[in-house]
């Protein structure tokens, strides 16, 4: 008789509980000092385009696991974490990854799992920042967002289960919500206040489902 080979646990295919699980752990990690925002926001893109088990093990092998000194190392089915948080769970006790993006005649982005104050400044001239809210903690459930563009642009992308308001003031420019705004959000779901000044520039909104999301959807297509 012939001996069944077994299958390679890294060709498992990933689940979403997988992913979530890796996705946590960078989280965790980035909030520890060991992950720059730039190899934090490449690593979290490249988890959600994980297909398999395989994929996701080098994400974290060079990372202790919580608790211990040992690289943690992904079993198929074996992970089991939080899902993605929404609304009130948005609001953390953590100190903010970052407090301001500037853009003078070039561009910066702020995005992935990052915690913002409650008070936030983007800053562009004759540039643009963009600010991907879709994954982001906030520190207080009021978040303010002082924007202030001369002939530059700046971009927010939020998530639906946080509400919005803005309050700028546009000169010879815009500040705007553009179409997609949630018709029911949760009383204690975030609320982020849009507010500045845009000179011969635009302050825009937009909402946008966010990366797993997205991928449900495609599947279930």
């Amino acid at each position: 008789m012939s001996e069944t080979t077994p299958p390679d646990p890294g060709r498992m295919r990933a689940s979403d509980a997988d992913r979530d699980a890796v996705a946590h752990r960078l989280q965790e990690a980035f909030a520890e000092g060991r992950l720059d925002p730039d190899e934090h926001t490449e690593r979290l893109d490249a988890v959600y385009r994980a297909k398999t088990v395989g994929e996701l093990v080098p994400l974290t092998e060079d990372l202790p696991a919580v608790g211990h000194s040992t690289a943690p190392v992904p079993a198929p089915g074996g992970f089991r974490s939080p899902r993605p948080v929404y609304g009130g769970d948005r609001i953390v006790d953590q100190a903010p990854t970052s407090r301001s993006a500037i853009a003078v005649m070039g561009g910066a982005d702020r995005s992935g799992s990052w915690v913002v104050p409650e008070n936030y400044f983007a800053f562009a001239l004759m540039g643009g920042v963009e600010l991907d809210l879709r994954e982001a903690r906030f520190t207080a459930r009021e978040t303010t967002i002082w924007t202030h563009t001369v002939m530059g642009g700046i971009g927010i992308i939020v998530p639906d289960d946080v509400q919005v308001r803005v309050h700028g003031l546009p000169i010879m420019g815009g500040f705007g919500v553009e179409e997609g705004t949630p018709s029911v959000v949760g009383p204690e779901a975030p609320v982020i206040h849009i507010r500045g000044l845009a000179v011969m520039g635009g302050v825009g909104v937009e909402y946008r489902k966010r990366k797993h999301e997205k991928k449900n959807r495609e599947v279930e297509e």
